[in-house]
């Protein structure tokens, strides 16, 4: 299985780069430490200047890359829901029963981040603090309102149609499948937020972990217990 998962290749909106940066050892050093860096200095003081200094390159050879740093952002959210999709079809694929499938899908899209060594160019773990800290800024932008820009979210709208349809097949009766998956993935996001910045805000804490809470939330709205519980 190990072997296995170190062949996958997420598949990324060509959209969103001008160049692969899976495609050369440059591009690969791009991605890592613009992730590192935007967690050092946050996205707003990020610019491709400071990270040419850091990977020792010039500037003008990240933009053969990438557009801009939105498109980078764009495609580092990408790249991140492409890997919890992976691990989503991966934990969930020879679960039959409809309810645990469910379960395990919560905890895969809620659960706190550990590195995977099946990427050795990214770290997981702060590219995760990443998307809870700066997802937004990915998509509250005027570009938005361009035609195609969906596309840019094609992963995390696949992601949610996954979720949806487990939902539906635990509670076909249910009006709002799509509301509450992507509710899930957009919450777990904003819980992990308000955990590290507002606590007062949130129930969720170093005990009380967002899989928990939003695994009561989705079960009790469906009416139904995870087997165990």
């Amino acid at each position: 299985m190990d072997i296995l998962l170190q062949s996958v290749k997420l598949e990324i909106d060509e959209k969103l780069y001008v160049k692969d940066p899976e495609s050369s050892d440059l591009g690969k050093k791009i991605v890592e430490q613009s992730i590192l860096l935007i967690d050092e200095i946050g996205f707003e003081s990020f610019t491709f200047k400071k990270l040419g200094v850091r990977i020792h390159s010039n500037e003008s050879s990240i933009y053969r890359y990438f557009e801009n740093k939105h498109k980078l952002l764009l495609y580092l959210a990408s790249w991140y829901w492409g890997w919890v999709e992976y691990k989503m079809v991966f934990s969930t694929n020879a679960i039959s029963d409809p309810v645990e499938k469910l379960a395990d899908s919560i905890e895969v899209l809620t659960q706190t981040v550990e590195e995977d060594s099946s990427f050795s160019h990214i770290n997981e773990v702060v590219l995760n603090k990443i998307i809870i800290n700066e997802y937004s800024k990915s998509y509250l932008v005027k570009e938005m309102n361009n035609d195609g820009a969906e596309g840019s979210f094609i992963i995390c709208k696949r992601l949610v149609g996954r979720l949806s349809k487990m939902i539906s097949d635990v509670d076909g009766d249910y009006e709002f499948p799509t509301s509450l998956a992507s509710n899930v993935l957009e919450g777990s996001l904003h819980q992990n937020f308000l955990k590290s910045h507002f606590p007062s805000l949130t129930n969720c804490s170093e005990e009380v972990t967002p899989t928990a809470f939003f695994t009561d939330l989705i079960f009790r709205t469906l009416n139904q217990k995870v087997h165990g519980q």
